[in-house]
């Protein structure tokens, strides 16, 4: 049975199942109808026996063992249609959980990215999940199947003798207490489990991608990245033994009493047959009771099996939910409004703002000496003019550009635009009218053309070809074998770093924001990539309000 801390799981687990009620009760129908057929035949056994045979009616016997053909045929026609309908459920709700996950994750701020490991995020999405499909597709309609077989079947051997039901059930005490031992174990196996695989995931994503694989090729380190990752493999592959072999010698105790039982049965019936007892059960009630039997053990065991299996899945739940259950910390305002293009004139006002990067909770990292990254900051960015904000490295730069597309709010003061404080700007709205292009350029392992469509994917090949001419681009891509369809690779490096970047300028003008955000765009490349980025950027900023970061004050003129 659930533990109290279990059970709020479970009902949180069950709340994915509701959208799908109608074929759960269609399940429900179904296994409740395999269950009444299943005590059939026993049934059917126990009257060829004691009446079909003893008054050798060769028509009765034939009814009967003809029946007994027929029922298993429907029973497995009903139970084909139930597997059906269980796994199609399994699939739509673990569809259901793992977009869910991938939707809330996506809503949290960037100093969720910045605090966590991607490999981390990534293992709760796909380790995580993956490790309860079998419990979402199979457990559930498993374990409704065999309580309806144990209770349909009880209440059959009851009827036809309590007393031997007595005897089968007396060792049910045991099985209980042990099956709770072996579930709080496999919870606990589970959870170490899936943190070791979170941990590899993280050391694989760090050392085989293609910043990894560079870092590591430079400082000669593949053979201790290598070494790193078979140690924590090999901690993993031994928490995933003792994972599997927990609750295994509850499953040996199950089987040998289970073997065990019939001897019993038979015992306590022949002692009622030997002592002459005028109500003692018949070979055909013998028969049936025995059969029946055997079909009690492997559900009850199966549900033995089960509340393991499930107590192991908690911990992924637990696990799951935890990241369900983060708050995101920048959301829309409940009278937030709606920017249209036509709207925005671009004037940026940054009013007394003030903020500072959330401290690290006492004894998790090194606490900021300085209160504050920004304190009191005032300025005003007209529409369609260049502001530049110029400064060594830490001095706030970045931090005040984050600002204003809501990557972080500010403590103090106001970021408005067009004199709306941005906080009251829908974010999907606000992003729209924003353009930015950072020093480390962000592309997806995908054609040219489908970086320039993530902007704005209705986009024409003209108005692509367009954007590409004004980030001074259009000929390098002529020049490809596949031109608009070659892929750039992982983060884009196919390319240059000249070439990413205009690029990224491409996606910008393709986007057409009013408001332009450049973050040391030009500051990584040499002498000749800049100046072509510089021509692109000149194009990119005609008629933007824009916003320029930079360490030199040479870069800004």
């Amino acid at each position: 049975r659930p533990t109290g801390a279990a059970l709020p799981i479970l009902r949180r687990a069950a709340g994915f199942f509701r959208p799908y009620r109608g074929r759960l009760a269609a399940i429900g129908a179904a296994i409740l109808a395999s269950s009444l057929l299943g005590l059939a035949n026993p049934y059917l056994l126990k009257l060829l026996i004691d009446e079909a045979i003893p008054r050798r009616d060769i028509g009765l016997l034939a009814l009967y063992a003809g029946a007994m053909l027929v029922i298993p045929v429907i029973n497995g026609a009903i139970g084909l249609g139930q597997a059906w309908l269980t796994a199609a459920v399994g699939q739509f709700v673990m569809r259901d959980l793992r977009n869910a996950l991938f939707v809330h994750v996506q809503s949290m701020p960037l100093r969720f990215f910045a605090e966590t490991r991607t490999g981390e995020i990534q293992s709760r999405l796909t380790n995580d999940v993956s490790g309860v499909q079998s419990v979402v597709s199979e457990a559930a309609a498993n374990f409704a199947s065999s309580v309806a077989v144990v209770l349909s079947t009880l209440v059959a051997m009851t009827l036809i003798d309590w007393r031997l039901t007595a005897v089968s059930l007396s060792v049910a005490p045991l099985f209980l207490f042990l099956t709770a031992r072996a579930s709080a174990a496999r919870r606990k196996a589970s959870a170490e489990v899936q943190a070791a695989l979170a941990d590899l995931t993280s050391i694989a994503e760090e050392h085989l991608s293609v910043g990894g694989a560079l870092l590591a090729k430079s400082f000669g380190r593949s053979a201790e990245g290598a070494t790193r990752f078979s140690r924590r493999s090999a901690d993993l592959a031994l928490l995933q033994l003792r994972q599997a072999l927990t609750g295994r010698r509850v499953g040996v105790v199950v089987q040998v009493v289970f073997s065990g039982i019939p001897a019993l049965v038979y015992f306590a019936a022949g002692s009622l047959a030997v002592a002459g007892a005028p109500d003692a059960p018949t070979i055909g009630d013998i028969v049936a009771f025995t059969t029946l039997q055997s079909r009690l053990f492997f559900p009850l065991a199966s549900l033995l099996g089960l509340q393991v299996e499930i107590g192991g899945s908690l911990a992924l739940f637990e696990r799951i939910f935890a990241y369900l259950d983060l708050v995101p910390e920048i959301v829309d305002a409940p009278n937030a409004i709606t920017l249209t293009r036509a709207d925005v004139r671009g004037q940026i006002a940054v009013r007394e703002v003030s903020f500072r990067y959330p401290q690290p909770p006492e004894g998790q990292g090194e606490q900021r000496r300085d209160a504050f990254g920004l304190s009191g900051i005032s300025f005003t960015a007209e529409p369609g003019s260049l502001t530049a904000l110029v400064g060594p490295s830490g001095s706030g730069k970045s931090t005040i550009l984050s600002l204003i597309p809501r990557f972080w709010d500010a403590n103090a003061g106001a970021v408005q635009l067009d004199g709306v404080d941005v906080r009251g700007i829908k974010l999907r709205s606000l992003g729209e009218m924003i353009g930015v292009v950072t020093q480390e350029t962000h592309l997806l392992h995908a054609s040219i053309r489908d970086n320039l469509l993530y902007a704005r994917p209705e986009a024409s090949d003209a108005q692509i070809l367009a954007a590409l001419e004004g980030a001074s681009l259009a000929e390098r891509i002529e020049e490809l074998p596949q031109g608009l369809d070659t892929v750039v690779g992982e983060r884009g490096y196919k390319l240059s770093g000249g070439e990413r970047q205009r690029l990224a300028i491409a996606r910008v003008l393709l986007k057409d924001p009013p408001i332009l955000l450049l973050d040391e765009a030009t500051s990584a490349l040499d002498s000749v990539s800049e100046r072509h980025v510089q021509q692109a950027l000149e194009r990119a900023m005609a008629g933007r309000t824009t916003i320029a970061v930079a360490h030199r004050l040479s870069t800004v003129a």
